[in-house]
């Protein structure tokens, strides 16, 4: 991981939610509190966060969004092209950068190297500097506590403000339902 942002995603029961934390940080200088590091994609049947450079973040969001409307919004068939087409390309594969995807039936892991990881839960993936702690927040609280998957996004995001320095408690979310 790098010193980049915390995203995680959740879902339950026909329920998806994405979040993210708004700091934007320049070496050990924050640039900006409020950013926001998610999105719905083909027309809003799909979230993404993205942890990295936010340059970087619009050219593969909107990378993701064709191989998406390719694949006619097949989340699995567009994360293994998109993840071959990222890993092939010599500038993008050198980016430090990673992307969180789901609908309401997958969460994928996605980054330059070609990785596409599906979580063993499928239920609950995080990325970036403060994604272990966001991860390990809701995985508690899927386990010990009667949260809806909204509530449980924001409370294992805060506990992640908590801890990590490249974190804070301006935290966005997005939601999908069946």
């Amino acid at each position: 991981m790098f010193e980049a942002t915390t995203i995680l995603a959740y879902r339950a029961d026909g329920h998806a939610v994405i979040g993210g934390d708004g700091q934007v940080t320049f070496g050990n200088t924050v640039l900006k509190n409020n950013a926001t590091k998610i999105r719905q994609l083909y027309n809003g049947k799909i979230l993404a966060g993205f942890a990295g450079a936010t340059a970087d973040a619009f050219t593969l969001f909107d990378m993701f969004e064709g191989f998406l409307s390719q694949h006619k919004g097949d989340l699995y068939k567009a994360v293994i092209e998109f993840a071959k087409a990222w890993r092939k390309d010599k500038s993008l594969r050198r980016l430090e950068a990673m992307m969180l995807v789901l609908n309401t039936q997958h969460i994928f892991i996605l980054s330059g190297t070609g990785d596409v990881v599906e979580p063993e839960d499928g239920a609950i993936a995080a990325i970036g500097s403060g994604g272990n702690y966001a991860l390990s927040a809701a995985r508690a609280l899927a386990k010990h506590a009667s949260l809806d998957p909204l509530t449980l996004v924001k409370e294992s995001l805060l506990v992640a403000a908590n801890l990590c320095i490249y974190t804070n408690d301006s935290i966005k979310t997005l939601e999908l339902r069946d």
